[in-house]
């Protein structure tokens, strides 16, 4: 499957447009994306340059792919309107959508970029891409948790795929999905009778959180 983004779409999602004005756009002509009269709903380039009669609105932006280690207590969020959203540790004057959804008690590693097409490749649930976790819970891990956490938990909502575990202390163990389901590993563990104290994503693909810190980044290529 591909992931195509069109002009309407970006004029309304990330632009502020209503669908009335993007389309009003579009069929009167007065959109020129690089240089070129716009006269239908193309898809689009996140790189692309857009004017809306002889005003810039959007500048040719490269693609930009960050790495960010997300602290706990932080809502992953772009909206400053909720408090301890993502810009309060991180700032970045380029518009940047992630992968990989954390919860607020939550930490370890976010993808951000401002190509949509990949962070949708990313974040879809079709493409079973690999989601690695450090997992500390309340009480001693036993051989029984671990057979029936990698068979897959009703969690209520649904039953979870097979997952890959590993024990590595009497407290904690290391799993990776293939899914993303909302408070998937808290939902799992607490069907099992266990708690999570500390939840880190260490992995997402191909990306490693490696020796980030809280609140740091690092610019990557792919």
């Amino acid at each position: 499957m591909s992931f195509r983004l069109n002009i309407k779409y970006y004029l309304v999602h990330s632009l502020g447009f209503t669908n009335k004005e993007a389309i009003r756009a579009i069929e009167n002509r007065k959109l020129k994306v690089n240089g070129s009269v716009i006269i239908e709903n193309i898809e689009f380039d996140e790189t692309w340059e857009i004017y809306l009669d002889d005003k810039l609105l959007k500048p040719n932006t490269p693609f930009t792919y960050i790495a960010l280690y997300k602290p706990r207590g932080i809502e992953t969020t772009n909206n400053e309107a909720i408090a301890d959203n993502l810009r309060t540790v991180f700032k970045f004057e380029k518009h940047l959508g992630y992968a990989g959804r954390l919860d607020k008690e939550s930490e370890g590693l976010l993808l951000l970029s401002n190509d949509g097409k990949y962070i949708q490749s990313l974040s879809s649930p079709i493409k079973d891409k690999e989601k690695e976790y450090i997992v500390t819970v309340n009480k001693p891990i036993t051989d029984e948790f671990i057979t029936e956490m990698s068979r897959g938990v009703d969690i209520m909502i649904c039953k979870t795929k097979p997952c890959v575990l590993e024990k590595i202390s009497d407290f904690e163990f290391r799993i990776i999905l293939t899914e993303g389901k909302n408070r998937q590993i808290r939902r799992m563990c607490k069907a099992l009778g266990y708690l999570v104290a500390r939840l880190i994503r260490v992995r997402i693909d191909t990306i490693h959180l490696g020796d980030l810190k809280p609140g740091e980044f690092r610019e990557y290529k792919i």
